[in-house]
């Protein structure tokens, strides 16, 4: 009696490391799979950068580190965090465009001889 007791304490506890596992092979999946180009990655190796290109059939990624494009496996990923949603990207562009604007302004104040030492 005991012995069937232990065999199915075992049984069970093997299910649970089982399930476990598979949830965390399933969400690291999702993660992969959440790839898109401009998603900032983090490798295994620690390496910060942002995806510029994901190559399905041989399995690789390409990083922008600072200007620097490397090639990746994508088992070398160790965490994605996703594109911003576009309403923000819109709202950059937008203080982008009045950066521009503010420039353009300075530059076309300076230009014109105003100042009494030239």
């Amino acid at each position: 009696m005991q012995f069937i007791i232990l065999i199915v304490l075992f049984g069970g506890m093997m299910w649970f490391m089982q399930r476990n596992q598979k949830k965390a092979a399933n969400k690291r999946q999702e993660q992969l799979n959440s790839m898109a180009p401009g998603s900032e990655i983090v490798t295994i190796g620690g390496l910060h950068g942002i995806l510029s290109s994901v190559d399905s059939e041989k399995g690789t990624i390409e990083l922008d580190a600072e200007g620097v494009i490397l090639t990746f496996d994508r088992s070398a990923v160790k965490s994605v965090k996703p594109v911003e949603s576009v309403a923000t990207s819109d709202a950059l562009d937008g203080v982008i465009s009045e950066a521009k604007s503010d420039v353009t302004e300075v530059t076309e104040k300076s230009a014109t001889p105003d100042s009494p030492f030239e």
